[in-house]
């Protein structure tokens, strides 16, 4: 069973650079804590037809998660469930639940439930309306053949909110039994490239473990260089032996072709 994820933050201001796009970032940090692999991000300009076109795309992978940010508030151009909706065939119907939760937070709030309140009530069909515990929108969750489309507010407090205290624990009950296993060691004083051929020859040994080298710009003068070891495995303590058993192999070659010592903690 194939475990992909893709993720969707969906707004203007995202995509013109007028807000920092930190969604994408808690998203791919989380869904690959669960053991999910991210195929990839795609930020998107609030269009139905555009991003209906793109989830169109994704959906022929039949990838196991989708997760969207954005465009589920009541203004004109919050659209993104009518791009779902045009993506999967499940036309929109104003589902009750959710229309609940709305009515209960303007209820809190004194204020009138406006047709531009109502219409954040209308889901796929098929959806399940995910609880705002914090804000007005309620998110939405739609299975559709193999795959499970999360579509949640772009307020990153709100959106955080609501992955954590329902989306999360759903997403870990279906996802892989897997233990993921990281760690960031640093080097200094030894070129990223002089860095390749040994992480490299450690590849060729261990070639299901993730290794990646990052340049400190600001300490680029110095050679120091961050390493990012990353292993999976069902069983916690193999994947933590084999973690371990990368760094000492990199510290070893590191010292034995260059004399220099790693940081082993950063």
């Amino acid at each position: 069973m194939s475990y992909n994820a893709w993720i969707f933050t969906i707004g203007n201001e995202v995509v013109h650079g007028r807000v920092l796009n930190t969604n994408a970032f808690y998203l791919g940090r989380r869904l690959t804590l669960l053991g999910y692999f991210v195929v990839g991000n795609i930020s998107l300009v609030d269009d139905v037809d555009i991003v209906a076109r793109f989830l169109d795309y994704v959906l022929t992978y039949r990838p196991m998660v989708i997760v969207t940010t954005g465009g589920l508030g009541p203004t004109y151009d919050d659209r993104t469930l009518e791009a779902v909706s045009k993506a999967t065939g499940r036309e929109l119907e104003l589902n009750r639940e959710a229309l609940e939760m709305i009515e209960k937070k303007y209820r809190s709030l004194n204020l009138l439930l406006t047709d531009e309140r109502r219409k954040m009530a209308y889901l796929p069909r098929g959806s399940i309306p995910i609880p705002n515990p914090i804000g007005t929108a309620p998110g939405c969750w739609l299975e559709i053949n193999h795959t499970v489309i999360i579509s949640l507010p772009g307020v990153p407090r709100e959106m955080e909110v609501m992955w954590e205290s329902w989306v999360e624990p759903r997403l870990r009950s279906m996802g892989p039994s897997i233990h993921i296993v990281e760690r960031n060691i640093r080097s200094i004083g030894i070129p990223e490239s002089s860095l390749a051929p040994i992480v490299k020859d450690i590849l060729k040994k261990f070639p299901d473990v993730y290794i990646k080298t990052h340049p400190r710009d600001e300490e680029r003068d110095r050679y120091v260089i961050d390493i990012y070891i990353m292993y999976s495995n069902r069983s916690r303590e193999i994947a933590e032996k084999i973690v371990n058993e990368v760094v000492v192999m990199l510290q070893n070659e590191i010292r034995k072709r260059y004399g220099v010592n790693i940081i082993t903690n950063i």
